[in-house]
């Protein structure tokens, strides 16, 4: 018992403590739904509208999109030629979504290199 609970402080402290936190957000279905959702001009990361601003980790930092806030925003409301998603996909879905880009951002940006 008392090591289940030093595993919930420690990663309430790291989610808490990270710059860019990740929310807590279900990674797997954020997968689905970018699958469903995102990989039509996004596979790989790629951008097949605009290929520098594809969804690898220095190409977000670039482009001031490497937060969970800032890749939310963007789902939710779309900018130029991407789509709006806030009113096809839940909140929650949203959230997954940028939990999964997040998460694979470093393993894009290899794979532009």
């Amino acid at each position: 018992m008392k090591n289940y609970i030093i595993s919930i402080l420690i990663s309430t402290f790291l989610i808490q403590s990270s710059s860019s936190p990740i929310l807590a957000a279900d990674i797997n279905n954020g997968q689905t739904i970018f699958s469903a959702n995102c990989v039509g001009c996004h596979a790989g990361g790629k951008n097949v509208i605009d290929a520098t601003k594809t969804l690898g980790i220095n190409a977000l930092k670039r482009n001031n999109m490497d937060s969970a806030e800032s890749i939310i925003t963007q789902v939710t409301n779309g900018k130029v030629s991407m789509p709006a998603f806030g009113t096809r996909l839940s909140e929650e879905d949203i959230e997954d979504v940028a939990s999964f880009v997040l998460s694979q951002s470093t393993v894009w940006d290899k794979d532009d290199n």
